[in-house]
C-alpha cells in the first residue's frame, strides 16, 4: 500500500506504507467483513418470506431512507452526493446488481462457508484489473497473499463433483462481477466522496430490484423479521461504507486479501446458527489465508520507498 506524490519531474512517485497508515485500512476492512457476514445471515432469514429481488429492494430502500435523512440533516453530505462520473456509477451499479442477485441466490442454496469460499476467486480478478486499470503494482507479497488465499479456499471446500452445481457457478459469476465492482470503487474514491458512492448504489439499484418484486412485498413481513430487517438495513450501508473507506486508505491489492478472513468467520456463523458442518479443514484453510495476509501486511510496512532524488 503506497502513497503517490508528485516529484519535481511531474511524475508520480511512491512512498511506502507505515504501520500508522496501515491500521485504518485494516480496521475499515474488519468493519466490512463483519457487515457482509451480518448481511448474509439477514438475507438467508428474509428469503423465507421474500424473493431475492424483494430482499435486495428492501435493502436499497432502507439504505436510501437513511442516507436521505442524513443528507437532510447535514448540508455537507448533500454537496457530497454530486459526482462528475455518473456513467461510471451506472456501470458499477449495473454490474454490482447482477453480482448481488447471483450471490444472494447462492446464499439460499449452499452452506454459507461454501458461498464465501467460492466468492474468494474475486481477489485474483481484482488484483489483475487493479494492476491494468489502476496501475497498482503486483509485488511478490501481494501475489503470494492471493495464492495462499486460494490454496486456503481449496483446502476448505475440497473441490469435488458436488462443488460443480448451478449454485456454485452463480457464486463464481458473482465473484467476477465483484472484481469489476471493486476496481471501479477504487477508481471512484479518487474523485467522489464515500457518501456519494453508497448513495448512488442504493438509488440506482432500488428500481432495478423493484422490477422483479411484488409491489406489496412489504406486507409479507412480520415481527419475526424485525431483527433481520434491521441487520439488512445497517449492514447494507456499513459494508460498502467501510469498503469504500478501506480502498481510500490503501491499494486494492492490499485491502482485498484481508477480506479472506470472512471465510472462517462465516464458517463459525453457519455452524452456530444453522448447524452447518465445520471441520478441521476449515481451520487449516483459514490458517493458510491468515498467513498470506500477515505476510503481505508485514512486507508492505517494510518495503523501502523507491523515490527519486528531489521528489516531494
Amino acid at each position: 500500500m503506497d502513497a503517490r506524490v508528485r516529484g519535481h519531474d511531474g511524475k508520480n512517485e511512491w512512498l511506502p506504507v507505515t504501520p500508522t497508515r496501515l491500521v485504518p485500512a485494516v480496521l475499515w476492512m474488519i468493519g466490512a467483513l463483519l457487515s457482509f457476514s451480518t448481511m448474509a445471515v439477514s438475507i438467508r432469514e428474509l428469503s423465507h418470506v421474500l424473493s431475492i429481488f424483494e430482499v435486495l429492494a428492501l435493502r436499497s430502500a432502507l439504505g436510501l431512507i437513511i442516507l436521505c435523512a442524513l443528507a437532510l440533516a447535514r448540508p455537507d453530505l448533500r454537496h457530497a452526493i454530486r459526482t462528475r462520473h455518473i456513467w461510471l456509477h451506472v456501470m458499477r451499479n449495473g454490474v454490482h446488481f447482477a453480482a448481488q442477485v447471483a450471490w444472494a441466490t447462492s446464499l439460499t442454496l449452499l452452506p454459507l462457508a461454501t458461498v464465501f469460499s467460492l466468492e474468494f476467486t474475486m481477489p485474483a480478478w481484482t488484483a489483475i484489473m487493479a494492476s491494468i486499470f489502476l496501475h497498482e503494482r503486483l509485488t511478490q507479497s501481494r501475489i503470494g497473499a492471493v495464492i495462499l488465499g486460494f490454496v486456503g479456499v481449496l483446502v476448505i471446500i475440497r473441490p469435488g463433483l458436488q462443488t460443480f452445481q448451478p449454485a456454485a457457478l452463480l457464486t463464481l459469476a458473482a465473484a467476477f462481477g465483484y472484481g469489476i465492482t471493486l476496481t471501479t470503487t477504487k477508481r471512484l474514491t479518487a474523485t467522489d466522496a464515500t457518501f456519494a458512492i453508497v448513495f448512488w448504489m442504493n438509488a440506482m439499484q432500488l428500481p432495478m430490484n423493484l422490477v422483479g418484486s411484488d409491489p406489496f412485498f412489504a406486507l409479507k413481513l412480520g415481527t419475526a423479521q424485525i431483527v433481520p430487517v434491521i441487520g439488512l438495513a445497517v449492514a447494507g450501508l456499513t459494508s460498502h461504507y467501510c469498503l469504500s473507506n478501506a480502498f481510500r486508505a490503501g491499494d486494492a491489492t492490499v485491502v482485498v486479501p484481508i477480506d479472506f478472513l470472512r471465510i472462517p468467520l462465516i464458517g463459525l456463523v453457519g455452524w452456530w446458527l444453522y448447524a452447518e458442518t465445520l471441520d478441521a479443514f476449515v481451520f487449516a484453510g483459514a490458517g493458510l489465508i491468515v498467513s498470506g495476509i500477515l505476510w503481505n501486511l508485514h512486507a508492505e510496512t517494510r518495503r523501502p520507498a523507491p523515490l527519486r532524488t528531489g521528489a516531494a
